[in-house]
């Protein structure tokens, strides 16, 4: 029979260094396992997994803008919005919508 503060200072320790202070059974242990387990989208075999879409898409606009890279899909919806603004069904310059024209 260990003294109170014994058992203070074995509860605090095992707070300290993350065990459980009180015995616990298998099952519980897995619990307590997984739980102080990083997060899966924090692991590293997890972020390795998967590609890197969004640098991926900034360095290929940026190759586009310089001239290394030919989009046509890109080209198409520029030339898509070309077309629309030379018909005039573009988005209309600052100051000329609807509300400005009623102003006047």
């Amino acid at each position: 029979m260990a003294s109170t503060y014994a058992r203070r200072m074995a509860r605090l320790s095992a707070r300290i260094f993350g065990e459980v202070y009180k015995p616990t059974t298998g099952k519980s242990m897995k619990v307590v396992q997984l739980m102080s387990e990083k997060p899966v989208y924090l692991q590293k075999r997890v972020i390795d997994y998967y590609p890197r879409h969004i640098e991926t898409a900034v360095l290929m606009r940026y190759l586009r803008l310089i001239g290394l890279y030919r989009d046509e899909h890109e080209d198409f919806k520029d030339e898509m919005k070309r077309v629309a603004r030379l018909k005039g069904k573009g988005k209309p310059k600052k100051g000329e919508g609807k509300r400005a024209l009623k102003r006047k």
